[in-house]
C-alpha cells in the first residue's frame, strides 16, 4: 500500500516504514506530523483517487532530521560586458519517517482503541494518588510524634 501526498507545492509517493525528504515544514526534530492532503491511496482493488484529495485519509509520520541539500551554483554572465555573478544556494529539507497511512475506517478504529485505553487508565490513576496521600499523611504524623518525644 502506498499513498501520494501533496506538501510544499510538490507531490510525493510514500510507503509505511520508509523515509521521504520534503520541504521544511516548520516542525522540530522528533515531532509528529500529519499530512491531510492525500491525492491518491493505492491498495490493489481498494485504490482511491481524490478530487482533488481523498476524503478522511491522512498520512502520519515523525520528523527525524532537519538538514540542507547540496549546494546549487547559479552563475550569470553577459558576453563582452564584464558582468559575472556567482551565487550558491542550499535548500532546507525535513526527513520524515512515514509511520501510518490511515483511511476513514482505520481512523475510527484507532479513536475507539484510544478511548478504551483512557477509560482503563483513569481508575488506576485515582488509586495511586490516594496511596500517595496516605503515605504522606503517615509520614507527617510520624514527624509530629518524634517532635513531641524530643520535647
Amino acid at each position: 500500500m502506498f499513498a501520494i501526498i501533496e506538501t510544499g507545492g510538490k507531490q510525493y509517493q510514500v510507503t509505511e516504514g520508509r523515509y521521504v525528504d520534503v520541504e521544511l515544514l516548520g516542525a522540530q526534530k522528533d515531532e509528529k506530523i500529519t499530512f491531510d492532503k492525500v491525492v491518491m491511496l493505492a491498495n490493489g482493488k481498494k485504490s482511491k483517487v481524490g478530487q482533488p484529495y481523498v476524503a478522511n485519509a491522512t498520512v502520519e509520520g515523525i520528523v527525524t532530521l532537519i538538514g540542507k541539500d547540496k549546494k546549487v551554483i547559479v552563475y550569470k554572465q553577459r558576453p563582452k560586458k564584464g558582468y559575472r555573478v556567482k551565487r550558491g544556494h542550499r535548500q532546507g529539507f525535513a526527513r520524515v519517517m512515514i509511520n501510518k497511512i490511515r483511511t476513514k475506517a482505520e481512523k475510527e478504529a484507532a479513536a475507539a482503541v484510544e478511548a478504551e485505553t483512557v477509560v482503563k487508565e483513569a481508575p488506576a490513576a485515582k488509586t495511586s494518588s490516594t496511596a500517595k496521600k496516605s503515605t504522606t499523611a503517615k509520614a507527617s504524623t510520624a514527624k509530629k510524634a518524634t517532635a513531641k518525644k524530643a520535647e
